[in-house]
């Protein structure tokens, strides 16, 4: 495909999610038709994804895949010269494995909405707010000027603080409060240190700014120290790191399914991404300096997150099966920025490929466990233990299977997307960048696969408990007969449990792209490695 094809595809894909969601807003979306008009915009939100997705995939297809390292479909005009900011957008081997992923998730949760809107206000705001948070999502990976980044960074907080708020479960206000304040704060800093970097070397461009004979040069080393520490705290609020992670789970357990599912599956990538195009190829000497404190606080992620998730699972502790998945991401991500401290190919690259496996298993787990809830009116581990009795594989065995499968894949079985990049990032720990000390990666590789037995065992738990249920319920004994003699207990019989509706067409549909992705990954790595890889090694090489 010819570039200036390729560039329009690239324009199109950032472009078309906001025009689509103007259009949400207009008394009857163009073209559409439905029952009613709250079917018709949610129609409109299933066609206006559906194609973005198509452009994506478009775009894949054109792309250059013998130079994954080189930016494609770039387009670059001048937009605010007083400042240098220019809208310069393009993808390479790094940006394109999650710019296909937030059109998935997207598209997904648009027609799962479809057929399953969250209760809330009207649709047309639900839809328009679900466009523009693709958006802003995907022009994040796709722009390579420092002020744009920050721009689409925050574009997205304000449709994700409205879904949480209004369509959101019980607390949904203090959680969407306490989602937009930390996020907001740690932006701020953010854009500190970017203003520094672009005052310091008289430019925003990323692509010039990763070069080692370009203006990055102009970049002392305080200078960088200043920049990656303000930077890394907007980043590490979002990915989310340990201890600037609490605002994850109340955010996760109020935010309704499909906000869940791109919060998890998009949105925290945005974090780690900036990480990699960011802070490694910009400024690596700031990087260098604070990769050990960087990999301390993964590692303890790693652990902090695992131990969460043990003790809401433990039998009596009124776990909320929501909030479990939630602290599990605090301990997945982890492992992305364990990767990314390393500093080396191989660690960079496992984070990568981690970015990609939690936003697909992950995005599965809370779809299923928003499907769950509506079935059974509830989240929490004891009473679904008791609602699904020891027979969810036995009322919806095709239910229970997916949601084991979707927890096995989780905790990183051989074979399945969630193992490679958890291993890699491990290795990449165990062999860090010349000069970072390697006693110290060791010890946080060693916490780390402690980690993964915490997290086997946690999941596991939570299978045996949900899909083979807990303590049946048991009727009451029969009372006195009348001459005073016991009588036979007549009922020391388990009630059935309620019965649990299996998979639904629309939700095979929204779930099996994502199973099916999890499976492709985890038996050809290749097809995502090779991509990731050369970019990689150029921009850990200083653009060369």
């Amino acid at each position: 495909m010819n570039h200036t094809a390729m560039q329009i595809l690239l324009v199109g894909v950032v472009v078309l999610p906001l025009l689509g969601a103007l259009a949400a807003l207009l008394p009857a979306p163009p073209g559409l038709k439905g029952k009613n008009p709250d079917q018709a915009v949610l129609r409109h939100g299933v066609t206006v994804t559906g194609v973005v997705l198509a452009a994506t995939v478009a775009l894949a297809a054109g792309f250059d895949h013998a130079q994954p390292a080189r930016m494609q479909a770039t387009t670059d005009i001048s937009w605010i010269p007083a400042l240098g900011i220019r809208i310069h957008l393009g993808v390479d081997g790094i940006s394109l494995p999650l710019v296909v992923m937030t059109a998935l998730l997207t598209f997904l949760c648009a027609l799962y909405s479809y057929f399953h809107m969250p209760t809330g206000p009207s649709p047309k705001a639900f839809v328009a707010l679900l466009l523009v948070l693709e958006a802003g999502t995907l022009a994040t990976f796709a722009v390579l000027d420092l002020m744009l980044f920050f721009l689409a960074f925050e574009m997205v907080l304000i449709p994700m603080y409205f879904l949480i708020a209004r369509w959101g479960g019980a607390g949904k206000q203090a959680a969407a409060w306490k989602f937009i304040l930390y996020t907001l704060l740690g932006s701020v800093v953010m854009l500190l240190g970017l203003l520094l970097i672009g005052v310091k070397s008289g430019t925003f461009d990323m692509v010039a700014l990763a070069t080692d004979n370009g203006p990055k040069a102009q970049l002392s080393h305080t200078v960088q120290l200043l920049a990656v520490l303000a930077i890394g705290i907007g980043l590490a609020v979002k990915s989310p790191m340990w201890p600037l992670h609490s605002w994850l789970p109340d955010a996760h357990t109020a935010a309704p399914t499909v906000g869940s599912v791109l919060l998890a599956g998009v949105l925290l990538k945005m974090g780690t991404y900036g990480f990699v195009r960011i802070a490694l190829p910009i400024t690596p000497e700031g990087m260098h300096t604070y990769a050990p404190y960087l990999a301390a606080f993964a590692a303890v992620g790693i652990i902090y997150g695992s131990l969460a998730c043990l003790a809401l699972v433990r039998k009596g502790a009124k776990g909320d099966l929501k909030r479990l998945i939630a602290y599990s991401s605090v301990g997945h991500m982890g492992f992305v920025l364990l990767g990314i401290a390393s500093m080396t190919p191989t660690g960079v690259n496992g984070a990568l490929f981690a970015n990609i496996a939690h936003g697909l298993i992950t995005g599965l787990l809370f779809f299923m466990v928003g499907a769950l809830k509506d079935r059974t009116g509830t989240t929490d581990l004891d009473a679904l233990a008791g609602t699904t009795g020891a027979a969810l594989y036995g009322k919806a065995p095709r239910f229970g299977g997916l949601l084991a499968f979707g927890a096995v894949a989780s905790l990183g079985l051989p074979g399945l997307a969630g193992f490679w990049g958890e291993m890699l990032a491990m290795f990449g720990a165990f062999r860090p960048a010349a000069g970072l000390s390697r006693p110290a990666f060791l010890t946080f590789m060693v916490l780390a696969g402690l980690g993964t037995l915490l997290t086997a065992a946690y999941l596991l738990l939570v299978v045996r408990r949900v899909c083979m249920g807990g303590t049946p319920h048991l009727a009451p004994t029969a009372p006195l007969g009348a001459d005073g003699d016991p009588e036979r207990p007549a009922a020391d019989v388990p009630t059935p449990a309620p019965a649990v509706p299996d998979l639904a067409r629309y939700e095979y549909a929204a779930w099996s792209p994502l199973a099916a992705l999890t499976v492709l990954a985890g038996l050809w790595p290749a097809a995502l490695l090779g991509l990731t890889d050369p970019a990689v090694q150029q921009l850990l090489g200083g653009g060369k």
